[in-house]
């Protein structure tokens, strides 16, 4: 089928395409399009596409004349945040169980669809003795994304745009950025309040072992074989060092954390999850 979507999210939107359909991104001035991305999707004029469905991710690309499905990709604020699209007669889509837990959706039909990612195959060398982290915006994001935890874990790489100003290592394409994390012994997810990112997904797939606050869904994500997950920082901290300075160790748990993500959030198990609920709502 024809799915018009936006490119709001790169890398959820990436495995998202890997599917067997026709995907359609508006352009400018609608969208960003592709912004270069090589993906298997065409770029089109919003006012001229034509689509058998929709996946909206913002209030104002739900229009009429197609049928929609709404993506939330964000944890809300509060547990008591009402959800825009509440009380809608469409079905919403979660990302993860903890967000749909957590948003107020009143009578809206919701589902939740789990991350999927791409393999990028087991890279994981662990042969330099830091960690690694992935954050976009660190500055503007602080607290919400653990910036102010990264000191408490060096040595600590961290990745991802606007990093520089937090003398990170900066954005990379999804190739290099996977090569490079890869080459570090562990992966430190200090999240306090965020949808589950990809990135840490991605990492257990390279082979890492993880840290990671037990915050949102990561409690769900982190099974204790793969690495640790608390909400005691100074038992995180403990637990990377011990992983840097046992390469074996970090290996067999890197080994189990991406056994588990395989899994769980394999790419077959996301893509057909998808075309279940599209061949649902275009019945």
């Amino acid at each position: 089928m024809r799915i018009l979507l936006w490119h709001v999210h790169g890398s959820w939107t990436h495995s998202f395409v890997q599917g067997g359909h026709d995907y359609l991104i508006p352009g400018p001035p609608d969208g960003i399009g592709l912004a270069g991305r090589p993906w298997r999707a065409d770029e089109v004029c919003l006012s001229e596409v034509d689509a058998d469905v929709m996946v909206a991710q913002h209030p104002d690309q739900v229009v009429s004349g197609l049928p929609v499905i709404y993506l939330e990709h964000n944890t809300p604020s509060a547990p008591g945040q009402r959800h825009p699209m509440a009380d809608w007669d469409g079905t919403l889509v979660h990302v993860t169980h903890f967000n749909d837990l957590m948003w107020d959706c009143g009578t809206t039909r919701t589902v939740v669809i789990e991350h999927g990612v791409v393999d990028p195959g087991p890279l994981y060398t662990g042969e330099l003795p830091r960690a690694a982290a992935v954050i976009n915006d660190p500055v503007r994001r602080g607290r919400v994304v653990g910036t102010d935890l990264l000191p408490r874990f060096e040595p600590i790489d961290v990745f991802g745009m606007k990093t520089e100003a937090i003398g990170g290592l900066g954005d990379h394409d999804l190739p290099t950025l996977h090569r490079e994390l890869a080459r570090r012994r562990v992966y430190v997810h200090p999240a306090r309040w965020t949808s589950l990112g990809l990135s840490l997904i991605e990492a257990m797939h390279l082979g890492m072992p993880v840290v990671a606050l037990a915050c949102t869904e990561a409690v769900r994500a982190v099974p204790p074989e793969a690495g640790a997950v608390s909400t005691d920082v100074t038992e995180l901290v403990r637990a990377a060092e011990e992983l840097i300075a046992d390469p074996a160790l970090a290996r067999e748990k890197g080994k189990r954390a991406r056994e588990f993500a395989l899994a769980r959030y394999g790419l077959d198990s996301f893509l057909r999850g998808w075309d279940g609920l599209l061949t649902e709502v275009t019945a």
